[in-house]
């Protein structure tokens, strides 16, 4: 009877490992591109004990799954080339073709390097002439963990073609396309980005050690049993319970109950916030996500009566469904959406009209926002500007709902992007990262300075190929100014992007004169790809005649009343594209009292001599140090200077965690 139970457990272990089959990862497919000049680590998965070989340029390599079924190989260097084929073979056998050997690349970062080919400018254009055989695409989809993950879904690796290119990353497109043309090698793009997420996402728990502000959130994360995207599973569950349960209904639109965008609704009890803006500036709805009805009345002339009118409505996060005196007009999905709506002419009263949006968020930020200047009503016989206090409403009550264990965003918690999206492409072989971030760390500036480094140390540790090449933008113009020199979360977080440069092989391309004011996604990906072309070509390609970069502050000398400036990078010489006022514009001065004034300026050559009649003794400069900065100075070449102090005094942000 032992006998017998033995042979049959004998039986099952063989048909176990008979039925098993050798599979890879997303990384390592047909049409992929393999590094090239650099061992190339390559692995995958089959039975424990399981032999199993890999045929690649006329040659086989031998090996076993480990205890777990993972199984690894190097693949010696080889120079650019293919296409190859290659086979995988255990119990079953793989064939891999159109197998590329140039250089990989790595994108990563937040909304800014996710805008897709298609939202570029001349987006249809540039997709009809995206057809690069030798360029080839694949994307991590965006999901989260709370421990390292082995393996990413999505799609495998594309190759670049009209057909393939309009979804991924532009700034990722034009990057490799002025590398693949310059150097005529082939091109592989790694994508892994999320919008809107901050760099402690992207960052492992064992470098985030180094920072204890992050330790309780991956220590909570770490020791609960259920997965970060479980805990989200859960809350997204209870929350569709609530919906249909009584208190989940919204308020403002219910059967049989009046509708709160009806022009008779009594709304005078509601209370009002200051728009355009988000709600979580609002006492009571700093962490709520959900529906928000807002109204606000407009007084019209008999004049301006049955004309058809234009209502803006800026910008709304998320989902926005807009009535006029009780009528549907219009809505719209999507943060970054600008709201214009037609108002027919029978809906415009003389007197009192009533607007009224649902507003629906879904996460983050929520409300009406933009500029000031975008929320109007347009007549026939004028411009009724509409930012200012308006009436607003919960459409239940908050204190039903379930509470989110992540309000911030789950994405944005420590780690998680780094454990579902970075650790499964370990230790796939590449030439260096780009990184497109900060906008969500804007106000931690401070604090980045050593986080942002932090994260470049960590990724260069875990591939193990030392201090591989690691470019970023700074980030672009956006938001508006004061009218005098004054400090700014956005500058601060500039000046700490640019202070990594003190790392090793590191690049930046600067952007502060090609963003939108208006937008905080700036639609020329082509100069932004261009840009950092540039600094590969330095930094990666060991090019000693490109000029990567605009000028950069190097020293500062005072003499009497005036400073004298020098930069690098000054090319065949420095330009500036305003000095014809009586201020030099984004030049400001101060002495030791520390208010700074705008300065007046002139070039001499390759210095720069400021100077300030309010300014008698001046001890420091700054230049750019705002939102939206008037970009000023640029080398002959035509590169921006990134903006720049000379103080060291404390900023706005310090101490901020």
């Amino acid at each position: 009877m032992i006998r017998s139970l033995l042979l049959l457990l004998g039986l099952g272990a063989v048909s176990s490992a008979a039925q098993a089959t050798v599979r890879l990862p997303r990384l390592v497919g047909s049409h992929m591109v393999l590094q090239r000049d650099a061992h190339l680590p390559l692995w995958g998965w089959a039975a424990p004990g399981e032999k199993v070989s890999l045929t690649f340029q006329g040659k086989t390599y031998a090996t076993q799954p480990n205890a777990t079924g993972k199984w690894t190989l190097t693949l010696p260097a080889l120079p650019a080339g293919g296409p190859y084929t290659m086979s995988i073979k255990g119990t079953n056998t793989l064939e891999l073709t159109d197998i590329l050997v140039g250089d990989v690349w790595l994108a990563s970062g937040q909304s800014n390097m996710e805008w897709p080919l298609r939202d570029a400018n001349n987006g249809p254009q540039e997709i009809a002439a995206a057809t690069f055989p030798q360029i080839r695409l694949i994307d991590v989809p965006n999901v989260m963990a709370s421990r390292p993950q082995a393996e990413f879904g999505g799609n495998g690796w594309q190759v670049c073609s009209p057909a393939t290119a309009g979804g991924f990353s532009a700034v990722a497109y034009f990057f490799a396309r002025d590398l693949h043309q310059r150097y005529q090698v082939p091109i592989g793009l790694i994508t892994a980005e999320w919008g809107g997420t901050p760099a402690e996402s992207w960052t492992s728990a064992e470098a985030l050690k180094a920072l204890p502000e992050f330790t309780p959130a991956v220590e909570k994360l770490r020791s609960n049993p259920r997965d970060i995207s479980q805990q989200v599973a859960d809350f997204d569950a209870q929350v569709a319970a609530w919906r249909r349960s009584p208190a989940g209904q919204d308020k403002g639109h219910r059967p049989g109950a009046p509708a709160w965008f009806e022009v008779t609704y009594p709304a005078a009890s509601w209370p009002t916030m200051p728009l355009p803006g988000v709600w979580e500036a609002t006492p009571g709805l700093q962490a709520f996500d959900g529906v928000v009805w807002f109204r606000q009345e407009v007084t019209l002339t008999a004049e301006e009566a049955n004309q058809a009118a234009q209502l803006s409505l800026a910008q709304v996060d998320d989902n926005d469904s807009t009535w006029f005196n009780g009528t549907f007009i219009g809505g719209t999905n999507g943060y970054n959406e600008p709201r214009r709506y037609p108002v027919p002419a029978a809906l415009v009263k003389p007197g009192r009209n009533v607007l009224t949006v649902r507003v629906v968020d879904n996460g983050a930020g929520g409300g009406i926002w933009g500029e000031a200047k975008d929320m109007t009503l347009t007549t026939s016989r004028r411009t009724v500007p509409l930012a200012g206090n308006w009436a607003y409403q919960v459409a239940y009550d908050q204190q039903t709902m379930p509470r989110n264990p992540f309000p911030a965003g789950a994405q944005n918690s420590p780690m998680v992007l780094y454990n579902a999206m970075i650790a499964p492409l370990l230790p796939y072989a590449i030439k260096g990262a780009i990184w497109y971030q900060g906008e969500s760390n804007a106000g931690r500036a401070a604090q980045y300075r050593t986080l942002f480094p932090t994260m470049i140390r960590d990724w260069r540790q875990r591939w193990g190929q030392g201090d591989f090449p690691f470019l970023f933008v700074q980030l672009a113009n956006f938001m508006p100014d004061q009218p005098q020199p004054a400090d700014y979360e956005w500058a601060e977080l500039r000046e700490a992007q640019a202070r990594t440069l003190s790392l090793p092989r590191t690049g930046m391309a600067t952007a502060i004169d090609i963003g939108n004011p208006t937008d905080i996604h700036p639609r020329n990906k082509q100069e932004v790809g261009r840009r950092l072309a540039l600094a590969a070509r330095q930094v990666a390609y060991a090019d000693k005649q490109v000029l990567a970069a605009g000028p950069t502050f190097d020293k500062l000398q005072v003499q009497g009343k005036e400073v004298r400036i020098t930069f690098k990078n000054t090319g065949s010489g420095l330009v500036l594209k305003d000095a014809s006022g009586p201020t030099l514009r984004s030049f400001a001065i101060a002495g030791a009292d520390r208010k700074f004034v705008w300065a007046q300026g002139r070039l001499e050559g390759n210095t720069l001599i400021l100077s300030s009649p309010q300014v008698a003794a001046p001890v420091a400069v700054r230049y750019g140090w705002s939102n939206n900065p008037f970009a000023n100075l640029y080398n002959q070449e035509g590169l921006p200077a990134p903006p720049f102090r000379t103080d060291t005094w404390p900023g706005i942000t310090e101490g901020v965690k």
